[in-house]
């Protein structure tokens, strides 16, 4: 029997956001019978035919008749409609009950925020476009939004990052389904350039990151890091430069930004790199001292942690002309 696939649509939705999973699921079949192995539906607010961002529209069935059927994966889509999609209380109320009915359920790019107007990502980690992480950490405060992944699979509760990352989150999908063969066979089919793993870093800007500090209390610092990533950058300096205690200091930023001073040297020092990488010659050895990692294998290491690929391969695909 088939597996239940519903996506969640509205007026003004990304198309790729839906297109990109969508051909990850369709066209497969059962090994023994031949049919169809998922079952996909299109479901909006009150049904019938939903215009998308570009020319093309896209039909739909009401979500009211989806409220009592057993979904195997449920799945908003993004969009610049959403903020209104996510205020009509009555949709929201059947995505509810849809996401109690689904075995897992999901969302791509700014459809996170769909999900947790439904409550589906209360006290949950979530991923997002990382254009939209400061309107959902600031509307949905229960949620633990992240900057930085590809997308999070919390508990069956999966949420992806902007447009592309849908089809990224969609193979993981797949791999849980059907094995991680079946889902590299998709890829090749689909002409992918990889799969990328959910811990792979956004391509976001640099101080991005800082989405969670509200106050701004630390962007100046922020921007004293950027300028002085050979210098030594140690816990004590930053508390030096805001002229406050170590102790006080790394509790502060904690608090406020959500990321360990260490931690924040690191990005910003991985994100100067890849910079570095597009925009210029540099030999990569060069590059890892310019950036305070002090040799090559520190700076490996780190860019493949946060990145995903190590800094010759990311050099290779992303390098300006």
């Amino acid at each position: 029997m088939a597996d239940q696939i519903v996506f969640v649509v509205y007026p003004g939705i990304t198309l790729l956001d839906l297109a990109g999973p969508l051909n990850v699921f369709s066209g497969l079949h059962q090994t023994a019978s031949g049919e169809a192995r998922y079952d996909i539906a299109l479901v909006s607010a009150e049904g019938g035919t939903v215009p998308t961002d570009v020319m093309i529209s896209v039909e739909t069935d009401a979500s009211a008749d989806w409220t009592d059927v057993p979904i195997h994966t449920l799945i908003t889509i993004g969009g610049t409609g959403v903020y209104a999609a996510a205020a009509d209380s009555a949709f929201v109320a059947n995505i509810r009950k849809m996401a109690q009915n689904a075995a897992r359920v999901g969302s791509v790019c700014n459809g996170a925020y769909l999900l947790a107007a439904a409550g589906c990502l209360d006290h949950r980690r979530a991923a997002t476009h990382w254009d939209a992480v400061k309107r959902l950490q600031n509307d949905f405060p229960k949620v633990r939004v992240e900057v930085d992944p590809v997308y999070i699979n919390d508990g069956g509760v999966w949420t992806s990052a902007g447009v592309t990352a849908g089809i990224d989150m969609a193979l993981a999908l797949l791999a849980e389904d059907l094995g991680r063969d079946v889902a590299l066979r998709r890829a090749q089919y689909l002409v992918t350039y990889m799969v990328r793993p959910g811990g792979q870093s956004q391509f976001s800007a640099v101080l991005e990151r800082q989405c969670a500090d509200r106050s701004g209390t630390f962007d100046e610092l922020h921007a004293w890091i950027a300028q002085n990533l050979a210098d030594d950058l140690r816990v004590e300096q930053l508390a030096q430069y805001q002229n406050m205690s170590v102790r006080s200091f790394y509790r502060a930023y904690v608090s406020t930004v959500g990321l360990t001073p260490a931690k924040t040297v690191e990005t910003i020092r991985v994100d100067t790199a890849r910079e570095l990488l597009e925009t210029t010659k540099a030999g990569v050895k060069a590059i890892a001292v310019r950036c305070g990692f002090k040799n090559e294998e520190r700076l490996r290491r780190a860019f493949t942690r946060q990145v995903g690929v190590t800094p010759t391969e990311y050099r290779d695909r992303f390098q300006s002309a």
